[in-house]
């Protein structure tokens, strides 16, 4: 059995580790909130970008048809776009869609894809698609707890921009997706070309009048959506985050919690039998003098 005094020592660092987590399960706590009241205030405005984006892809556009609303014959090259954490310490959110992304990365390959390319945004998944030696064509890290589309826009045009010039046939978006507090969903949703899956496909096919013409509002106008989409997903990243390091963070101050009041019995144990020895000792001795 450990010595008393490397048990009181074991006892001090797990009360100074539970001190960490602790107060980091309060920070996470306070950027919850904040970051779940951003991704619901964004929500209104991205659902209704992707049901005008349904609509569009089944509208009978005759004057201009966007390179966005266009489904190629076959699909062999496509782009991903990441959104990971920059930190870790939040249970296994990173791993979760990673790991999804992972398969579905596999399963594109036995339909015959052949190339992929990487926009990555967060660090932990640029660390991860680098080790898998994946393309990885733009990144940003260090978003902060609020996303900001001045960071966010360049890496998202050089994956724009590919599917535009034909370098790409499809993109989609790999995040997490918030639920509630004790819940988050890995997500890969298809951002081009356009498709009503979130949605489903509208009842009925959509006609538009444009002004001034078709191809100023649409090459304006799915940019927009593409960016909204991104941003959206970014946010609801966000929120899941800071949602699963507040559970992590928890459950590991009561895990530690449980670790000192293991340390603390042992402890009483040994000093127990600490003081029994003693006493016996000193019986022993008394015996042996009054012998």
């Amino acid at each position: 059995m450990a010595g008393g005094k490397e048990i009181r020592t074991k006892i001090k660092s797990v009360q100074n580790t539970k001190k960490i987590t602790k107060a980091m399960e309060m920070v996470a706590a306070s950027k919850m909130r904040k970051a779940q009241e951003r991704m619901r205030a964004a929500r209104p405005y991205s659902d209704k970008m992707r049901r005008l984006a349904a609509n569009l892809s089944q509208a009978n556009v005759t004057e201009y048809r966007h390179a966005f609303l266009d489904k190629p014959e076959s699909v062999k090259r496509i782009g991903l776009i990441v959104v990971t954490t920059d930190k870790g310490l939040c249970g296994g959110l990173n791993t979760n869609i990673l790991r999804q992304l992972t398969g579905a990365m596999r399963q594109w390959e036995q339909e015959g894809v052949s190339e992929f390319s990487v926009t990555c945004i967060g660090n932990k998944g640029l660390g991860f698609m680098q080790r898998m030696g994946a393309r990885v064509v733009s990144h940003v890290v260090q978003v902060g707890d609020a996303p900001h589309m001045d960071k966010l826009i360049g890496p998202i045009k050089v994956m724009i921009d590919a599917f535009q010039n034909d370098e790409l046939d499809a993109i989609h978006i790999a995040y997490t997706r918030f639920i509630n507090t004790m819940k988050q969903e890995p997500v890969i949703e298809q951002l081009l070309p356009l498709t009503g899956e979130r949605l489903g496909t509208p009842d009925r096919a959509w006609d538009y009048l444009y002004e001034p013409e078709a191809k100023v509002v649409l090459d304006y106008m799915l940019v927009r959506y593409v960016e909204s989409l991104i941003y959206q997903a970014v946010a609801e990243n966000m929120a899941s985050e800071q949602s699963a390091r507040m559970v992590a963070m928890k459950a590991a101050t009561d895990n530690a919690g449980t670790v000192i009041k293991e340390l603390q019995l042992v402890y009483n144990k040994a000093r127990q039998a600490a003081i029994t020895k003693e006493i016996s000792e000193i019986v022993g001795g008394a015996a042996a003098i009054s012998g």
